[in-house]
């Protein structure tokens, strides 16, 4: 029964990750975390697949290998959390004590990614001329 509901969990947290990177107001890095940890602890065959998909590289190996994030995945969580944590910071104007620990957490959350996550340098892109490619 548990493993059930963690493969389910799993792949519910897969589908809101791979429609986070598509639509910038959905977090990917969350949902896809999660998704890691539910195949890790249910299926080794779920866990395998996923680590083998361009969404976990792209988005998660190095964070989870220890290595860091890259600027660009850094900024890019960053701006939705702080969009996220803006609606919730207007809808809560009758809530002084909700907003200041809205602001707190977003505060928290800002140091965190700025210096508890290694940055990493993004792997050069090597344009190569097609006239080269010919010959």
């Amino acid at each position: 029964m548990k493993r059930i509901v963690l493969i389910t969990l799993g792949t519910c947290s897969l589908i809101l990750g791979a429609i986070g990177a598509v639509l910038p107001l959905l977090p990917t890095f969350p949902f896809l975390l999660l998704t890691v940890c539910c195949y890790a602890k249910s299926s080794e065959r779920l866990h395998t697949w996923f680590l083998s998909t361009a969404l976990y590289q792209k988005n998660l190996e190095s964070y989870v290998q220890g290595k860091g994030m890259t600027i660009k995945t850094k900024l890019r969580i960053i701006a939705v959390v702080t969009l996220m944590m803006a609606c919730g910071f207007l809808m809560m104007a009758r809530v002084p004590v909700g907003q200041l620990i809205l602001t707190s957490v977003w505060i928290f959350h800002i140091l965190y990614f700025i210096f508890g996550i290694r940055t990493l340098r993004e792997a050069p892109v090597i344009l190569r001329n097609s006239a080269e490619d010919e010959g």
